[in-house]
């Protein structure tokens, strides 16, 4: 697995696209409305907004996240960093805001490669 993350409107996105050579058909788009499982892609974009359906419908995120990895080896992982700036007032949002922040470190721990993006600009962590 290959994680890739950083602010909103960085480039992760178009940085993977570019990198791996894939297309729009490559990719799936997480929504903060399902649940499901996101899989059979090359490419899973915005896992952060997966993570907050899981926190709404109150689906243990530790427990769908482990089977994701499982799952989801050799996807490319894309997640908007949400874990900076002002902690939000609404509890759902502050504890989805701390899920995020627990699974990244989760996903850093499973994956072969971690890259932040910031400005557009790459940097391999791992």
């Amino acid at each position: 697995m290959i994680l890739i993350f950083g602010g909103a409107y960085q480039g992760k996105l178009d940085y993977a696209l570019a990198r791996f050579g894939l297309t729009e058909k490559d990719v799936f788009r997480c929504d903060d409305e399902n649940a499901d499982m996101p899989e059979n892609k090359k490419i899973i974009y915005e896992i952060d907004k997966w993570i907050l359906a899981l926190v709404k419908t109150e689906i243990e995120p530790t427990d769908a996240v482990k089977q994701f990895i499982a799952q989801n080896k050799d996807a490319v992982v894309i997640c908007n960093d949400i874990s900076s700036g002002v902690v939000p007032i609404e509890p759902l949002c502050r504890q989805w805001r701390e899920t995020v922040g627990r699974i990244l470190a989760r996903l850093s721990g499973e994956s072969d490669e971690v890259v932040r993006l910031f400005c557009g600009i790459p940097t391999r962590l791992k």
